[in-house]
């Protein structure tokens, strides 16, 4: 046998044992609910992340529902892209960055009143996917409780899938996730002094 051909089947090898690994997780992996995600970090992609499952849940049919938390801009992307497709309620529900807005008791109103919306799809077993965008500052912030929150959360619906983006996520929160993504910033184009792009920041 050639060193070539030793070197093929080591890899065969190799992978038969790991696709048996693999097939006995997936095996066992039987139970089926919505799952709660949060993207979490100081990296970018947080909120991009999240709209790219929400791209999926449409190709597969599913109703959802999209609360953007401290964000007041409606010339997104985004928003412009999903807003087209019967299945997604999307709402800017911000004032703007607390460094904009300087004003804790109209920007505590404000994520209460998103809040409240947000219940509103909690609470309805026909939104397959709901979207709290940059919700952790509600909590970083003390604007809602987490215990009041968890309680919503855990009562949704069975099937109902949510996710949740922000920096500085709560451990609370971070336990209570099936799924936890911790975006790291390595680089980011705006440290060298250029400015936000269309169609990549926004």
């Amino acid at each position: 046998m050639s060193d070539e051909q030793s070197r093929l089947e080591r890899h065969k090898a190799r992978m038969l044992r790991k696709k048996a690994v693999i097939d006995a997780s997936i095996a066992a992996a039987d139970e089926e609910r919505g799952l709660l995600l949060v993207n979490t970090g100081n990296g970018k992609g947080k909120s991009s992340a999240a709209f790219g499952v929400l791209a999926r849940a449409l190709g597969h049919g599913m109703r959802c529902a999209v609360i953007q938390f401290i964000k007041n801009r409606s010339d997104t992307g985004e928003e412009a892209f999903f807003r087209s497709s019967p299945n997604v309620c999307w709402h800017v529900m911000g004032d703007g960055f607390t460094w904009e807005t300087q004003d804790d008791t109209k920007d505590r109103a404000t994520a209460r009143a998103a809040w409240e919306q947000a219940v509103v799809y909690l609470r309805d077993d026909k939104i397959d996917l709901l979207i709290l965008d940059e919700f952790t500052y509600t909590l970083k912030y003390g604007w809602l409780a987490l215990d009041e929150v968890m309680q919503v959360i855990n009562e949704r619906p069975l099937m109902q899938h949510l996710i949740i983006t922000g920096r500085a996520a709560p451990d609370g929160l971070i336990e209570e996730a099936d799924t936890v993504t911790d975006m790291t910033l390595k680089k980011h184009a705006y440290q060298a002094g250029i400015k936000a792009m269309p169609g990549v920041e926004w």
